[in-house]
């Protein structure tokens, strides 16, 4: 199918491009950008009221397949990701079983393309079993098909063990991902460390707790060379880190979640525990650091952390709930609500924070609307204003405190190879 996308505003940062262009989208790559007189047997859609922008890329998400298909499965996990306006996603190793070895990676290769919705790049574990004590075979797992390796929501603690990951990585040309938390200083918290924890009675993470995984990181990359990514990061002194690090050439990326700029720990009243997560919401004063960081470069992916969870493990005490949220059928709306609309960031700069720099870190040949490149596309609409209603979400879990919020901005279109996998229905 040859498809038209009929003036609209085309940003691309990989091109230095924001201009009002016609694309055209041939044998699933960009054919051409510019003027382009239609043909009547192509599918020419109007698009001149919208953002169109090389695809968005999600680079931390759950999809608990294999093992939790009560909570998502791929094909789920897919239909929201091409709802959110993503046409890519990187899935997480926690899986049971764990994401450490090359079958497991081909596995989900496997049902990803079955479902034949979004591209799914799957991230491998550090260790084994993500226990910390081994390191997983990396190379096998990259010849599989992983993009990077973590051990996710299990930081590793040995430094020797995470040393020896950051020179294998560089053997390989794989970031490692980490999630920073110091597990004897977040002494088994439920929430950020404050006047807030204080009042509710609940034992507070100390923010130490990641600010010193972040320099361990920080120090350890610069040793090696090898690429650290910081995942969902979360506290003012870590993008001081980060900012800092960066100055001195170190190969340091970091991503932040939608829910860390928009929301903070004075948000959790009567214990609701769809705002219990990891690393917790933290103080307005990190929120106003995170903008900060996204305004001037120091942050460099928008990512969701997409953690689904049952009913059941979140209809709970607030101690005893599943940390985390879904998000990516509410992060692009809540980044073009809380960034563009408030003028933190630029169209621009929102492309890069979703799809340049994740494709830049990963390394998946997508980031572009140069002529010659596979075609995904993410098509936004910015005078769509939408009221998130949890029901309606394409994934199985419903785990969101956005629920009943009102925002402006939103996906139009989501096309994948030059197919349409998603559009906005009034």
């Amino acid at each position: 199918m040859t498809l038209l996308l009929q003036g609209g505003t085309v940003v691309d940062p990989s091109q230095k491009i924001e201009k009002r262009l016609d694309l055209l989208v041939e044998k699933g790559r960009v054919a051409a950008l510019g003027k382009i007189k239609p043909k009547k047997s192509w599918k020419i859609v109007d698009v001149s009221k919208c953002v169109v922008a090389p695809g968005f890329i999600d680079m931390h998400v759950h999809l608990r397949e294999p093992g939790r298909e009560d909570k998502e499965t791929i094909l789920s996990g897919s239909q929201a990701a091409a709802a959110g306006g993503f046409t890519s996603i990187a899935c997480m190793p926690n899986t049971e079983p764990v994401n450490d070895n090359e079958a497991i990676t081909r596995f989900i290769l496997e049902r990803a393309g079955r479902a034949g919705l979004v591209n799914v790049f799957p991230v491998g574990a550090i260790t084994k079993r993500l226990e910390g004590k081994e390191l997983a075979e990396i190379g096998e797992m990259v010849k599989a098909g992983v993009v990077a390796i973590t051990d996710d929501g299990n930081p590793v603690e040995n430094n020797q063990i995470m040393r020896r990951a950051l020179e294998y990585s560089k053997i390989f040309d794989v970031a490692v991902v980490d999630h920073c938390e110091d597990r004897d200083l977040a002494a088994a918290g439920h929430m950020n460390e404050s006047g807030v924890s204080t009042r509710l009675g609940v034992r507070g993470i100390s923010r130490a707790a990641e600010e010193l995984d972040v320099v361990r990181d920080t120090i350890l990359s610069r040793i090696t060379g090898g690429r650290v990514h910081i995942a969902h990061i979360s506290t003012q002194e870590s993008v001081a880190w980060v900012r800092q690090a960066k100055k001195q050439g170190i190969a340091i990326t970091c991503e932040i979640t939608p829910h860390h700029f928009t929301l903070n720990d004075t948000d959790i009243t009567n214990y609701d525990t769809h705002f219990k997560m990891y690393p917790p919401l933290r103080a307005p004063s990190d929120v106003k650091a995170m903008l900060k960081g996204l305004s001037d470069g120091t942050i460099d992916c928008i990512a969701t952390d997409h953690a689904p969870h049952t009913r059941l493990e979140k209809e709970m005490t607030f101690e005893e709930a599943a940390n985390g949220i879904i998000g990516m059928e509410t992060a692009v709306s809540l980044a073009w609500e809380f960034l563009i609309r408030r003028k933190i960031v630029s169209v621009s700069r929102l492309v890069e924070l979703f799809s340049t720099n994740p494709n830049r870190i990963l390394k998946l040949g997508r980031g572009t609307l140069k002529e010659g490149a596979i075609a995904d596309i993410t098509v936004i609409d910015p005078d769509c204003e939408i009221i998130v209603d949890v029901k309606k979400f394409r994934s199985k879990s419903r785990n969101c405190p956005f629920h009943g919020w009102r925002l402006q901005g939103a996906p139009f279109m989501t096309i994948v190879r030059g197919r349409i996998i998603f559009r906005h229905e009034n």
